[in-house]
């Protein structure tokens, strides 16, 4: 598991319109730890600085929490909340090499599903268990 260290700041981020840094969008599963409690979400898109996270229990602005997702762990801030949603603020940005493994962690995601669910149907169809 990797740990975000101030060491790892990758330099200045450039913001993209209204952002700091482009989206990339994710359906993928991680655990959000504060010091109260662990709870699973869905890490609904990344960035270099942040992330939104979909959970059953949102956490109130301003509170603070590790995310881990991937072989990742970031401590990050909560800057927004909606109903079963957060938007994270990562203390450490994640380099752009960390982003781009994300992305290929989630398409092998993606594709395990897929198989996963291939084989369920097909041994429901032939009576295998």
């Amino acid at each position: 598991m990797r740990i975000s260290l101030p060491s790892q700041f990758p330099g200045p981020i450039e913001k993209i319109g209204r952002r700091a840094a482009a989206r990339l969008r994710l359906s993928m599963p991680g655990k959000l730890v504060t010091i109260y409690e662990t709870q699973p979400c869905i890490v609904a898109n990344l960035s270099q600085t942040g992330a939104q996270v979909r959970l059953a229990k949102p956490l109130a602005p301003g509170e603070a929490a590790f995310l881990q997702f991937a072989a990742e762990e970031h401590f990050a801030s909560v800057v927004w909340r909606e109903k079963g949603s957060n938007g994270l603020e990562f203390e450490v940005p994640l380099t752009e090499e960390q982003v781009l493994e994300t992305r290929d962690f989630a398409d092998t995601i993606d594709e395990l599903e897929r198989r996963r669910m291939l084989r369920i149907a097909r041994d429901w169809i032939t009576g295998g268990n």
